[in-house]
């Protein structure tokens, strides 16, 4: 018989500083190690551990369970940020350069996991797992080495996030792929892995196209339309600019995108992300319309002023000349024009929205949460068996070397002979043109010195590279895997893609790919903090 309601009962005093304790060290853990060495969710992910089945089981499975859904809803608002954050523009401008690091940040790890047929007898579907866990790269732990090292405005910067989404999506698509796999274990075939790639493809195909279809075209006559009749401001109108309902709006999209997704075969997250997206598209098209309506208005009134201007010349009348405040008249009054404007704009931005809305929520429990239920899943005791542990180290490796060679793509190799005679008119010298000329004025019959002759005809060197650490920072931003990472491993073992144990046990591949995302996770994010630093070091010596 189903209850009318749920009785209330207070909870326990332990039951409160368990919970109490978990939230508080979740928090603190990850404050410590993101300052110290940029990846808290490592910390998070042991909290869980600790807290959880597979350490003191403080916490009843009810909670690890609830945990475990809300924190799902944290991974759903992480992979919606990052498409908040995709710099659109720097993607474009950097594609192939982009591409190319994300196809082989994608391609070796897989390859390389298929060493594991030889380290753990492990079938193709269960190597491929594997790797598809590995390609990813964590997109939070990139982003915050990113800010924290000052890097996120340069073109390394650029090219490490956009190589970053490109390896998570990848990663996104994976996830409804391997959990195909493990729904249709006994019968595999390729329609499995096909249709997911497939339906996200077209789903990335079918979202811009009806935005660049649909919804640039509405846009910008709506925006037209508000503009000839600004002074009519209805209380529609005004509810609709306001923060609220920019963030029903928001989660409207995110909401529908995700639905749409599930039953068309994708995975949600690759929708979340595609959401998020499409609202930093949207934010930066009204941003481009209303600067064209603002240089559109302002080039109007100034034609409208001149031609006020030579009405009377042509009636005859005396005009005198404009002062240097009349013509500056319309430009002073741009900036009055530009800023409640973009003062509107800007805090309707999706970016805006998702941190004063969705943040704060976000960042204390749901994200901590997601990390943590990452924790429940990881059979700690079972991972330190010898066997386990250096077949753990070595695929580590591995999957190191197939992130690092990301960086490849910036070392500049050239077959060409590393000097080059210059012809006798372009010939360098190591002197100031300035001196030379002079020197030349004033003695024009004095021949030049054997030493002066030497100096012109040097060779000049084709440039090269000064140094290994764009590349090796590249490569080594690109290790992390993350939550990504960590997801699809979960998934491949709880849906018996890593194969079935007796007795409850998790399986070797499991566990020796959950040691490999680990370390990968730590020691990405240190080699780059520490490759920051003597950077910084070397060019403060440098002066």
């Amino acid at each position: 018989m189903a209850l009318a309601a749920l009785p209330y009962h207070e909870p326990g005093i332990v039951t409160i500083l368990i919970q109490s304790s978990f939230l508080l060290v979740l928090n603190s853990i990850n404050w410590i190690l993101d300052n110290a060495i940029y990846c808290g969710l490592v910390g998070q992910i042991l909290i869980g551990v600790a807290w959880g089945t597979p350490g003191a089981n403080w916490l009843s499975e009810e909670v690890q369970d609830t945990v475990m859904q809300l924190g799902y809803l944290g991974l759903i608002l992480i992979v919606y940020e990052g498409g908040l954050s995709a710099s659109l523009a720097s993607l474009w401008s950097n594609i192939y350069l982009s591409g190319l690091v994300a196809l082989i940040g994608i391609t070796l790890p897989i390859g390389l996991s298929y060493v594991l047929m030889g380290l753990l007898g492990a079938t193709p579907v269960q190597a491929f797992a594997a790797g598809a866990a590995l390609c990813s790269t964590s997109l939070g732990t990139t982003f915050t080495i990113l800010n924290t090292s000052g890097l996120d405005k340069s073109r390394l910067g650029v090219v490490l996030s956009s190589a970053a989404m490109l390896d998570d999506v990848a990663g996104l698509v994976m996830v409804q792929v391997i959990s195909n796999l493990g729904q249709s274990a006994d019968s595999f075939t390729a329609i499995t892995v096909i249709r997911p790639v497939f339906v996200s493809i077209a789903f990335a195909v079918v979202v811009p196209a009806v935005c660049w279809a649909i919804v640039k075209p509405i846009t910008k006559s709506t925006l037209a339309q508000t503009a000839k009749k600004d002074e009519e401001r209805s209380n529609l109108r005004t509810w609709i600019c306001t923060p609220v309902a920019a963030f029903i709006a928001h989660t409207l999209v995110l909401l529908g995108l995700v639905t749409g997704s599930t039953y068309a075969g994708t995975s949600n997250l690759f929708a979340a992300y595609i959401a998020g997206a499409v609202i930093n598209w949207w934010d930066a098209l009204v941003n481009t319309t209303l600067q064209e309506q603002l240089s559109a208005s302002v080039t109007e009134k100034k034609t409208r002023k001149g031609k006020k201007t030579t009405q009377p010349q042509r009636e005859g009348a005396v005009v005198s000349s404009p002062t240097f405040s009349d013509n500056s008249a319309p430009d002073a009054c741009e900036p009055a024009i530009d800023r409640p404007v973009s003062a509107t704009h800007d805090k309707l931005r999706g970016a805006v929205i998702y941190e004063h809305m969705y943040a704060p929520a976000m960042n204390t429990i749901l994200k901590p949460f997601f990390f943590a239920s990452i924790g429940f899943s990881i059979p700690i005791t079972q991972m330190f068996r010898g066997a386990i542990v250096w077949r753990g180290i070595v695929y580590t490796i591995l999957m190191i070397l197939g992130k690092l060679a990301c960086g490849l793509v910036l070392v500049r190799f050239t077959s060409t002979p590393t000097k080059v005679q210059l012809p006798e008119g372009q010939q360098t010298t190591n002197t100031t043109p300035s001196t030379d000329a002079s020197t030349n004025q004033t003695n024009p019959q004095h021949p030049l010195s054997a030493n002066s002759k030497r100096k012109r005809q040097t060779p000049r060197k084709l440039p090269k590279p000064q140094s290994l650490y764009p590349s090796l920072m590249l490569g080594s931003a690109m290790v992390a895997r993350g939550e990504i990472g960590f997801l699809i491993s979960s998934l491949a073992e709880s849906n018996g893609v890593f194969g079935t144990t007796q007795g409850g046990e998790s399986s070797d591949i499991f566990l020796v790919a959950t040691w490999a995302i680990l370390l990968c996770t730590i020691i990405g994010p240190v080699s780059i903090g520490t490759m920051v630093n003597r950077v910084r070091r070397l060019q403060k010596a440098r002066g």
